[in-house]
């Protein structure tokens, strides 16, 4: 479930549950301030609590109010009693959406067995908490939901059974129980049986395989209407589950066996649950083969979410025909055709298509008899050359998205009047000017026309907007028009690449909801306004090449949630502040790059425990390099982390199918930055929460490179070059066995090459020229693979890959051999001749690595890229795995 929809829905069942409490208040009288009933509750039951929490450890103190010398255990966070029985125990709700910062772990009692009028009991996500006996659940015979999840059943064997025999149960949730590691007798009464009171039943993220249907029989009768089989690794759904009548949603999201569409629907249809089927969601999972005619048995259906699979072939016609479909989302698979003209028979309100290889709409007539759309996503479909005119005959559509579908052509102005709240025409060749839109598109829109030729000032825009992104094209002009969204819901604004000039304006007090600001790559100029302080939730600010001037505003330091911090290539002078080291804690990127600071790097940047890229390269800093950049911890631990690059944000609301209640989506903002690499200017993107580097390079710092820095492990950049350091290469550099580029080049450095740099096996770019060094370059298979210019303007250095060599190198003259037997004589050429073998099979085969420099750059360099790809890619496989099992 989507994150935002888990939100909305939890605030939902929070206001169904305080209407009850309401309700009983009236009906019965009493409560406390907030309207809620609180009962003295009886002692057994009170001691069952107690209980409870003596299993638990509870660092975090969420059950600080359940107290030994409080008596009524009636006024304990998450308990709710009723009058009506006796003041027993009736609600428990111990789970996060109750109480914030749970770290339970522990056994849950038997004493819980005392809790006999209990009806809901929801220990939902409350730590690593385990079931070893449930037998206590037996005495619930009152209990109708019950919530367990992630809590560990793994050696609760007889579960099953228990749950069987709770007359009034009706929900039961069961996600990350680890249920497949419990041992279930297999038996043939499983399934002779169905006795089960159940209506909602949800078995998530359990490692379950298709064998799990045996024992999940007894469960699912023909009262069960909500099913979720989601994050398992199950190749289907067994025919029994198409025969009940009562079904009517199944989720089976993120399952990774292969399953093929057609034999899921006919054991669905097999039986009467598609005379009651409504909800079908198979997300991100691994379903094959064409979307067959089998559809059209689900006329009850309404919403159908088929994203992100393996579906290929054309989109059966009979999809279109079904007459409650209200949600129909196709997107990233590999379906491919054109749209059926029988797309005008739908009632569809929101359609997703993106990301397939569809080549579009044939006929523009029919399409415009969908009366009834409010939303289409068609994105990465091939709609052009042209603009699409059907669009602007949608009455009812408020949402479009058209990116990436080869239109190369101007925007009709009546298209400008649709109502849109959400509008997304990227990632095309679309030019000409905008007209004045501040009275035109919807409430609360997300705009994105990024990437294509529009130019010209930008317009007026609404008041209320969610997201604004119209980089990466050739508007011109002022940005005025930002003091003329007054709403405060804006989340993200994207300017970059254009040919903005003027200055930023002092109105940025509207913006407190901003998470990312982009303005990067234009001409914009003068000094950041004071009224930025009033950005408290912006995550990344990226100014990248601009002429903006002057000391960075004080007031910059209230954005305490930065992580990301782009501001090079201006001309900002002063000081580098340091409140950035005492107040932007959570930055992981700080590039001041290009500009013109002075001073020395201030010691507070040390105390940045989240910073891996440091860029203060191309000022006009001085004094010596701090040690304590050793304490960078994110530098100098082992260890991955997620990367901290990618930033979600609010781009619009969809309706929340169940209850028909809006919720935001997000989309993804992914930082990039140019960074100096290997001797070249290049731009990260994906990949730049990866990098760790220490960029100082072109100031005028002086002393020697501290010993410290050698402690940095994880660092794979670093670049010292052009400044005026003295003193040796530290001895301990090689253990920086990381590094993937090392430039200490243009300073006066002096005294040898450290022969531990021979440990440093991943180096890719070295250049140490232009210093002072002397003596042997150490023998290693990287050192001798690069260019000699890389150790050129050292006039001490000697030893390949130099010409030069160093004392000693000259060759052994032959020594004389008196006094030497005939059989010394004939073992001597014996020798002689074996070595004179070997010398030849040698050059034979190595000769052109020794002989031919080029030839040996290229094998040691193929040699020593493989390695790198190694690695990176063994990077990127934990981390991806890390992030999937927090998900």
């Amino acid at each position: 479930m989507h994150p935002c929809v888990f939100i909305v829905f939890s605030l939902f069942l929070l206001c169904l549950q305080n209407t009850t409490a309401n309700q009983l208040v009236t009906l019965r009288g009493g409560g406390d301030a907030n309207g809620v009933i609180r009962n003295k509750c009886l002692d057994k039951e009170r001691d069952a609590l107690l209980q409870f929490k003596a299993n638990l450890h509870d660092p975090d103190g969420s059950l600080s109010t359940w107290r030994p010398e409080e008596d009524d255990c009636c006024a304990w966070e998450g308990v709710w009693c009723d009058s009506q029985t006796g003041h027993h125990v009736t609600d428990l709700y111990l789970s996060d959406a109750g109480l914030v910062g749970n770290s339970f772990y522990g056994t849950i009692p038997p004493e819980f067995g005392n809790l006999t009028k209990l009806q809901r009991l929801s220990l939902q996500d409350v730590g690593r908490c385990r079931v070893e006996n449930p037998q206590w659940l037996s005495s619930l015979s009152h209990l109708k939901e019950l919530e367990v999840d992630g809590i560990s059943l793994a050696k609760a064997n007889q579960w099953l059974n228990v749950i069987l025999n709770l007359p009034k149960l009706s929900d039961l949730s069961l996600d990350g129980c680890e249920l497949s590691q419990v041992m279930y007798p297999y038996s043939s009464s499983f399934l002779n049986s169905s006795s089960s009171s159940i209506e909602f039943l949800s078995l998530r993220n359990n490692n379950l395989t298709s064998s799990m249907y045996h024992w999940m029989f007894p469960l699912t009768s023909n009262k069960l209407r909500f099913l979720d089989l989601s994050s398992n690794m199950l190749d289907g759904i067994p025919k029994y589950l198409g025969n009940l009548c009562s079904l009517e949603s199944l989720s089976f999201d993120n399952n990774s066996a292969v399953v093929k569409v057609p034999d899921f629907l006919n054991n669905l249809s097999s039986g009467c649950s598609f005379l009651t089927f409504q909800d079908l969601s198979i997300r991100r999972s691994q379903f094959t083969g064409s979307l067959s005619d089998e559809i059209q048995k689900f006329s009850s259906l309404k919403y159908l979410d088929l994203s992100d699979n393996q579906i290929n072939g054309t989109i059966s016609e009979k999809l279109w025909e079904l007459p409650l479909l209200k949600k129909i989302d196709l997107s990233q698979n590999h379906l491919s055709g054109t749209i059926s003209k029988n797309i005008e028979k739908s009632k569809a309100l929101y359609i997703n298509l993106s990301k397939n290889p569809l080549q579009g709409v044939p006929f523009t007539d029919h399409m415009s008899n969908l009366s009834y759309l409010k939303q289409i996503d068609l994105r990465s479909c091939k709609l052009g050359p042209h603009f699409p005119r059907w669009i602007q005959k949608l009455e009812n559509l408020t949402r479009l998205d058209i990116s990436n579908t080869s239109i190369s052509d101007t925007v009709p102005p009546e298209f400008w009047k649709t109502q849109f709240d959400y509008l997304n025409l990227s990632s095309n060749n679309i030019s000409g000017k905008i007209p004045d839109l501040s009275s035109i598109l919807g409430n609360i829109p997300a705009i994105d026309l990024s990437s294509n030729n529009f130019d010209g000032p930008i317009p007026h825009l609404p008041p209320r907007l969610a997201s604004l992104n119209l980089s990466r094209n050739k508007f011109s002009g002022g940005i005025l028009f930002l003091c003329q969204i007054v709403d405060g819901l804006l989340e993200f604004l994207d300017l970059s690449h254009n040919f903005l000039s003027g200055q930023l304006p002092d109105c940025l007090w509207h913006f407190k909801e901003l998470k990312v600001l982009n303005l990067g790559h234009n001409s914009l100029f003068g000094r950041l306004p004071p009224s930025i302080g009033f950005l408290i939730e912006l995550e990344v600010l990226y100014l990248y090449q601009n002429n903006f001037s002057g000391q960075l505003p004080l007031s910059l330091k209230n954005c305490t949630k930065l992580n990301f911090l782009d501001l090079g290539a201006n001309k900002f002078s002063g000081n580098v502040p340091t409140w950035i080291g005492e107040n932007l804690l959570g930055l992981y990127a700080l590039i001041l790059r290009s500009n013109n600071f002075f001073g020395t790097i201030p010691l507070q940047v040390c105390q940045l425990p989240n910073l891996q890229i440091l860029d203060v390269s191309r000022n006009n800093l001085h004094g010596s390099i701090p040690s304590c950049l050793s304490n960078l911890t994110r530098i100098a631990q082992e260890g991955f982390l997620l990367p901290p690059n990618v930033h979600p944000y609010t781009c619009r609301f969809e309706t929340f199918a169940l209850f028909n209640l809006p919720y935001p989506t997000e989309e993804e903002y992914v930082d990039h930055a140019m960074i100096e690499w290997q001797g070249d200017e290049r731009e990260f993107t994906r990949n730049l929460g990866l990098l760790k580097s220490i960029d100082l390079s072109s100031n005028n710092l002086t002393g020697k490179i501290p010993h410290e820095l050698t402690n940095l492990h994880e660092l794979l950049a670093l670049n010292l070059s052009k400044n005026a350091l003295l003193g040796e290469i530290p001895q301990k550099i090689g253990q920086m066995k990381k590094l993937l580029t090392l430039d200490i080049s243009r300073n006066s450095l002096s005294g040898g090459i450290p022969p531990s740099m021979s440990q440093m096996t991943f180096l890719g770019y070295l250049n140490v020229s232009s210093n002072n060094l002397s003596g042997r370059i150490p023998s290693s298979t990287q050192l001798q693979s690069f260019q000699p210019s890389s150790y050129d303007g050292n006039s001490g250095l000697c030893g390949p890959p130099l010409s030069r060599k160093c004392l000693g190198d000259e060759e052994s003259q032959v020594l004389s051999v008196v006094g030497k037997s005939e059989g010394d004589e004939d073992l001597r050429w014996f020798y002689i001749g074996g070595a004179t073998g070997f010398v030849t099979g040698f050059w034979i085969a190595c000769g052109t690595l020794l002989l031919n420099h080029f030839g040996r750059r290229a094998f040691f360099h193929f040699y020593d890229s493989f390695r790198n790809w190694v690695y990176q890619k063994v990077v990127v496989f934990i981390t991806k795995l890390r992030r999937i099992s927090r998900m």
